[in-house]
């Protein structure tokens, strides 16, 4: 089934086009965690500090692949806002589903970043510029608009009940840490001075919005689990949404300490480059216990029945930002700790994509992923 978390089903009568597409009546924006996921498998693979043969042709498959994956999911969203506007809107209003809007804004980000880094060894490097200007400026504007409106929702319609926070509820608020960590790709490309200086500085600014903000909610998840006990099963891969937020801010300050000398004054560019090495070393270092805390939770889920749904995207995306995290720091320290770090979590992130990747097209093919959702199956008591 294509589960959302925590999803109360809901009965409102539907459009008469819903008749004509009732396929796409429960393809909710969390679909957009797919081309996220093959995105990312692309990017890193790029970002690895190793040459491995045949990597990088394989990484410019998997571009093309997720590029027509959000070709795909986005006619399949427009079509399901057409033809079901009130299971549209029902997301909208329901806290469990309307987070994953910030994937909208993520997905056109991580398929525009990686077109400059692996798809322009296709299509040329002023095509790819071209491509992650559109996607990296729509990408940014929507998640900025989704950073403050789903907050909002939160607080004037969902009031979601207290012990009820959910890792979801981070994925609108790093999607503009996401654009922090694309944006130095086009740094280089502005006109050098004011204009360079800007888009270098609006980047940290959206890395300083990102983190405040996931710093207000880690303490209400952690909470939550602490208090009420493991997520129900089909909900347990979102604990790994968690390393989303630490492994792209590491990663964003190590990608925007790289453009900055070419930005930005001598005095401040040295600055950032020693941040990105004070910052990311002990933010990579709990992203590793939180990944350690996750795993752990996942084989007990595992042990305890759970099964396959569209929460185990969240595998993939999360532990791409890590990949690319480690590889900033390897670059910046020339540790080789840092190196091996990021191939082991690459063969971590390549293995998981495969995983949700085959079990997402048998989904497809059998219906059960185009079927209403279901409400998860909550966690055992004790699982031996």
């Amino acid at each position: 089934m294509a589960i959302f978390p925590q999803t109360r089903t809901r009965t409102s009568a539907p459009y008469p086009a819903a008749a004509r597409l009732p396929s796409l009546r429960h393809i909710g924006p969390n679909w957009y965690a797919s081309v996220m996921g093959t995105a990312i498998v692309a990017g890193a693979g790029a970002a690895l500090p190793v040459h491995v043969p045949g990597l990088r042709a394989a990484c410019t498959v998997v571009w093309a692949l997720a590029a027509l994956l959000l070709a795909a999911v986005l006619a399949a969203r427009a079509g399901h806002w057409a033809a079901h506007r009130d299971q549209a809107h029902a997301h909208l209003l329901d806290p469990a589903v309307a987070p994953f809007y910030g994937c909208l804004s993520m997905a056109l980000l991580a398929v525009g970043g990686s077109t400059m880094t692996v798809g322009r060894d296709v299509v040329g490097h002023r095509a790819a510029l071209a491509v992650d200007v559109v996607l990296y400026s729509a990408g940014t504007a929507i998640g900025l608009a989704v950073a403050v409106a789903i907050p909002y929702l939160m607080v004037v319609r969902h009031r979601p009940a207290p012990g009820t926070a959910s890792p979801v509820w981070l994925l609108p608020v790093v999607a503009p840490m996401v654009s922090a960590a694309l944006g130095p790709l086009l740094v280089p490309e502005l006109p050098a001075g004011q204009w360079q200086e800007a888009m270098l500085l609006a980047c940290y600014a959206m890395f300083g919005l990102s983190l405040l903000a996931t710093l207000m909610m880690l303490p209400l998840i952690f909470a939550r689990l602490v208090h009420q006990g493991p997520l129900p099963l089909a909900l347990t891969p979102t604990l790994f949404l968690v390393l989303g937020p630490l492994g792209q801010s590491t990663t964003a300050v190590g990608q925007l300490a790289d453009v900055a000398p070419g930005a930005i004054g001598a005095p401040y560019a040295s600055a950032l480059g020693a941040f990105a090495v004070l910052y990311g070393v002990p933010v990579m270092g709990f992203a590793l216990l939180w990944l350690a805390l996750a795993g752990s939770m996942v084989v007990r889920a595992l042990r305890g029945g759970m099964t396959f749904s569209m929460t185990w995207w969240g595998f993939t995306f999360p532990v791409g930002t890590c990949v690319t995290g480690a590889a900033g720091l390897a670059r910046h320290t020339g540790l080789t700790a840092f190196t091996w770090l990021a191939v082991a979590l690459y063969v971590l992130l390549v293995s998981a994509w495969a995983v949700a990747g085959v079990r997402t097209l048998r989904g497809l093919f059998s219906g059960a992923l185009l079927a209403a959702p279901q409400a998860p199956r909550p966690a055992t008591a004790r699982t031996t």
